[in-house]
């Protein structure tokens, strides 16, 4: 898809965090990757910034996160503390990352089911959608990212096109073979729900992409051990040019 010409005004940009799912995300990226590192939202919301500059057809620096949510199930208190591997530690060492990129978080208890007693989340869905076209009525975003899979969005998107809003999805289909003391582990983005989406963009095939091995700004998704995320804010030298992502013309 060609971009647009030139538009002088801002483009506002909201982006919506299905927790859960990057969560899986990122985790496969730590684990199973070559890369073997969690994906960084200040790295994230950088490149989210060039490719809709790109295909709004106007400049990074006239592309401006207004606004950004995370959603996603979480234990109580008492039931973190007696799970293992420290997990109040690292749920509050993600708070840490996420308030320090403006990301305001919504938290849901989560639910037993009858099968197993186990615990999963419910009501996540129904909260982000809500709160993602409340959001949008509000502040008229020109551009709402879902970082979400699940197909149950899809009139979500359809609301948000009424509304003259524009839709990326950032989509991932991931999958590792287990290994014996791992389940297999995949990840996959609903089909129909990029279909709907204005600027669909999956995220797997442009990393794993040998023409944007050397990127800074696809780099930048990837929490850098050896230098602090501030550090790696700052994009030096030639201009970036964001890659093509495969995405469908507007009706």
């Amino acid at each position: 898809m060609a971009p647009k010409e030139k538009n002088p005004n801002l483009t506002r940009i909201g982006i919506f965090y299905d927790g859960n799912y990057f969560w899986h995300v990122s985790t496969f990226y730590y684990q199973f990757h070559e890369r073997r590192s969690r994906l960084s939202v200040g790295g994230l919301h950088r490149f989210l910034k060039y490719q809709i500059a790109q295909l709004e057809g106007t400049s990074p620096e006239l592309c401006k996160v207004v606004d950004a949510h995370y959603f996603r199930g979480r234990l109580s208190a008492a039931e973190a503390a007696k799970a293992s591997g420290d997990v109040l530690f690292y749920e509050r060492l993600f708070d840490d990352v996420l308030n320090s990129e403006g990301v305001m978080m919504h938290h849901l208890p989560l639910s037993r089911t009858g099968k197993g007693n186990k615990k999963k989340e419910k009501g996540v869905d129904v909260l982000f959608a809500l709160e993602a076209y409340e959001r949008a009525l509000q502040n008229q975003f020109d551009v709402v990212v879902l970082i979400a899979a699940d197909g149950d969005y899809i009139p979500l998107v359809r609301k948000l096109h009424a509304l003259g809003t524009r839709v990326m999805v950032l989509g991932w289909d991931l999958e590792h073979e287990g290994d014996g003391r791992r389940d297999n582990t995949t990840t996959y983005t609903s089909y129909e729900l990029l279909e709907e989406a204005t600027y669909p963009v999956m995220m797997n095939e442009l990393i794993d992409s040998r023409a944007f091995r050397s990127d800074p700004i696809v780099n930048g998704l990837f929490v850098n051990k050896g230098q602090s995320e501030e550090r790696s804010r700052e994009v030096k030298g030639r201009p970036y040019q964001a890659p093509q992502a495969r995405t469908r013309p507007i009706d």
